[in-house]
């Protein structure tokens, strides 16, 4: 029976488990948490056509294992080191039902659920850590930086910068070039990338028909997997990952303190 390692490279292309999340491999844990959430979107059994069923539980099983190693600190300190996994730890062996185990990290949500959380979030002590942490992880890009906070759209980014900003001022962080001496040119282009999502996101609600409502978001994600799977799978996984991450309940919220290098 092929290892975890082997169905990796057949499903996923790769061998690499961090290549497999999307995620670098230094990752932290909530890194790691929300690669797994938007890969395994990707191939969730409900999403995916009948004859397509059988190949997508197959491959969201081994996503909930390489997920399971690489947050498990001893499972993956192995793997660092050697470049390989335990096939009879509990983490790979027992027969977990994986999809209890996925809405476990991230419950169904809904609409609501969504407006309620970002009304919360935006201006909190919460959002300031994601922030600062996301600063220290991809060193002060800000494409990087706005694409892995929740809720960070174009217009928000002035505040977004405004705290990093404070942040360095009171050297809470490094004063990274990328983010400093970053380029009118870049922050054009990346206002650019978020007027052209909005409107393909808007075209393509008026193009089906469908408004705010649960039912209409989840027709259209049902309609998108029909007519449109491989054209916006990467654009709704994005969303997704985005707006529907749990990643907060049961982690450790990073500190915002450790330094990286210039």
């Amino acid at each position: 029976m092929p290892g975890l390692l082997e169905n990796c490279e057949r499903y996923f292309g790769s061998s690499d488990l961090y290549t497999v999340l999307g995620v670098r491999r230094t990752a932290g844990e909530a890194e790691i948490r929300r690669g797994y959430h938007k890969t395994s979107l990707k191939v969730h059994p409900d999403r995916v056509s009948e004859e397509e069923k059988d190949e997508a539980t197959l491959k969201f099983q081994i996503l909930g294992k390489v997920y399971s190693v690489l947050c498990d600190k001893e499972q993956r300190a192995v793997y660092d080191e050697q470049g390989i996994v335990d096939e009879d730890s509990d983490a790979i062996s027992q027969d977990r039902n994986w999809e209890e185990y996925w809405r476990l990290l991230f419950k169904k949500i809904t609409v609501d659920d969504i407006k309620a959380y970002e009304e919360r979030y935006r201006g909190s002590d919460e959002e300031r850590t994601d922030i600062i942490q996301a600063y220290i992880d991809f060193e002060g890009d800000m494409d990087n930086i706005m694409d892995s906070v929740i809720f960070a759209d174009i217009e928000n980014e002035p505040r977004i910068r405004e705290i990093i900003q404070k942040a360095i001022k009171k050297k809470d962080v490094p004063a990274y070039d990328s983010f400093v001496k970053e380029s009118k040119k870049k922050r054009d282009q990346r206002r650019k990338r978020a007027a052209e999502e909005a409107q393909e996101a808007e075209e393509m609600k008026q193009e089906l028909g469908l408004g705010d409502k649960d039912d209409d978001l989840k027709a259209l994600i049902q309609k998108k997997q029909k007519d449109r799977e491989k054209e916006l799978d990467g654009f709704m996984a994005q969303l997704e990952a985005k707006y529907c991450n749990n990643s907060k309940k049961g982690g450790k919220k990073p500190t915002g303190t450790k330094k990286g290098k210039k």
